[in-house]
């Protein structure tokens, strides 16, 4: 138990020394250093920061879980991020790159009006507290109790150590948000992210070493005979992901999580140049298309120890694994690893969380004269508010039925599908007014929470996204040609011409490869 203890202190000891030295020079103290790291964030800070925002434990239980019973099939929530990452590189950056932005909703304000960037901000916030830290919080807290065991030691119920676990998480990842900002936020998850590459690839490396008795590829090719058809990419339409998703709604979920998500672009906002901003997403799609390795390949070797012993839970398919392969001397690392994943997202969202309560709600519209200094203070106040919000409403995850990463996704439709489609509309679509995008965000809330939660509608959830989105389009029009108005969009326009960002000139050739290996990861699968 003493290197269990050794490995976890001293790796979070590393992360934590390593981003203070980092931090050292910096000031912290304006809105530009707290919210965007100063502009000095290179390529590959970018891409390890948007991974590790990006993969928690919601992924490694998760989605390890869903693809236990499901399948390969789940890798497309994976492998498609590249395809999105490549149209944001190309089409979405270099837009919001040359409004010099600090949040999304500020685009929404430049672009329509102040009123559709208050009712964006704050259903932004109430994403993040409703869904995703909650489970970012709770998934990481049955990781660590999982291998450390608190409730045996303390002598306490599962529950109550998950929820003392979920309280000491959620402080911790505060305080990064709290007293570094994004820079310190970004710095962290490189460290972490590193840890969770090679942490995440030792699990099923000595897994498959082991069933293959010292040859690696033996092992794959006997998982692969054990249960061929959990290795159809393809599928079935009653499947849980049917390969037609990837035609509605699974790419507009993409591009928005990967082009339009504040938690996510936040990082490029904070880039020293729009060159570093492309680089760091195509990097970060290269890093989307191993990931399989880390959050799917354990759940398919999971079947093949467990079968469907655990089918009615299949979150604890990972955390079962890892104590089944891991050496026990490796039990205090892996834990760093996983605490690093979870204070990653957590802190990630939390900081982007207090971006557009400080830019687009308070200064906004309570105090437009508001010095740096204060602004920070505000900042980190929110933050507070935030993390106890959420940690408040983590245990109740529990009570999930289908697991907790298809929940995630599940829940996010409610937010993300009409904040996309009014993006998209205006980044693209000259013709939409103010009128329209709020009718269309409107109409998408209303119909996603009546079609999936109200009626329940026999369809899955991620061909909803795709009828939703195409609904939200019409919507949209009809209401901007019903309700004219005379206001130009002459300034957006202007300004988009007038501020001069250059490109990375082997963006379109990196993009293609990325895209191709995606479709190729497709064909060697079906």
């Amino acid at each position: 138990m003493l290197y269990t203890y050794l490995g976890f202190f001293g790796f979070t000891l590393l992360v934590i020394i390593y981003t203070s030295y980092k931090l050292r020079k910096d000031n912290l103290d304006t809105s530009n250093g707290y919210f965007l790291a100063g502009k000095s964030l290179t390529a590959p800070i970018i891409a390890g920061s948007m991974i590790l925002t990006n993969i928690s434990t919601e992924h490694l239980i998760g989605m390890n879980g869903s693809s236990y019973k499901n399948g390969i099939i789940v890798i497309a929530w994976e492998v498609t991020s590249a395809i999105a990452l490549v149209i944001a590189a190309i089409f979405i950056i270099p837009r919001f790159m040359k409004m010099k932005l600090t949040t999304i909703p500020e685009f929404l304000e430049k672009r329509f009006d102040s009123q559709i960037r208050s009712i964006v901000a704050f259903l932004l916030m109430s994403s993040f507290v409703v869904t995703l830290l909650p489970i970012v919080l709770y998934s990481g807290a049955i990781n660590i109790e999982s291998i450390f065991d608190f409730s045996a030691i303390f002598s306490i119920s599962k529950e109550q150590s998950l929820v003392y676990t979920v309280l000491v998480i959620g402080i911790i990842g505060s305080a990064y948000a709290i007293f570094g900002g994004l820079k310190a936020v970004a710095f962290s998850d490189t460290l972490n992210g590193v840890g969770l590459m090679l942490g995440g690839l030792l699990v099923p490396a000595i897994a498959l070493y082991q069933i293959g008795n010292g040859n690696v590829f033996e092992g794959v090719s006997t998982i692969y005979n054990f249960a061929p058809k959990k290795f159809d990419i393809i599928g079935s339409e009653d499947s849980v992901l049917p390969f037609s998703t990837l035609f509605t709604g699974l790419m507009i979920n993409q591009i928005y999580f990967w082009g339009m998500n504040q938690t996510i672009i936040q990082r490029a906002f904070g880039a020293k140049n729009l060159v570093e901003a492309q680089k760091g997403l195509i990097y970060t799609g290269v890093f989307k298309l191993f990931m399989p390795l880390i959050i799917v390949l354990p759940g398919l070797i999971g079947y093949y120890y467990f079968q469907e012993q655990h089918y009615d839970k299949p979150d604890l398919i990972y955390p079962l694994l890892v104590k089944k392969v891991l050496p026990t001397y490796l039990y205090g690392l892996f834990a760093a690893v996983i605490l690093g994943a979870v204070l990653s997202t957590f802190n990630s969202v939390l900081n982007s969380a207090s971006t557009i309560f400080c830019m687009d709600i308070y200064k906004k519209s309570f105090n437009k004269n508001i010095s740096d200094k204060k602004l920070v203070y505000y900042g980190k106040i929110s933050s507070v508010v935030l993390a106890v919000l959420s940690i408040s409403v983590a245990p109740l995850v529990a009570y999930a039925p289908s697991g907790l990463y298809f929940l995630l996704q599940e829940l996010n439709g409610i937010f993300f599908i009409p904040i996309s489609s009014i993006l998209v509309a205006g980044l693209f679509f000259k013709q939409i007014n103010a009128v329209g995008a709020k009718a269309g965000l409107f109409f998408g809330f209303v119909f996603y929470i009546l079609t999936s939660f109200v009626f329940k509608i026999d369809i899955h959830f991620v061909h909803l996204w795709g009828i939703e989105f195409v609904l939200n389009f019409i919507i949209m029009f009809v209401f901007s040609k019903m309700y004219a108005t005379s206001k130009s969009n002459t300034e957006y326009e202007e300004n988009l011409a007038n501020n001069y960002e250059k490109s990375w000139s082997g963006i379109n050739i990196a993009g293609s490869i990325l895209v191709f290996l995606t479709i190729l990861i497709y064909i060697l699968l079906s």
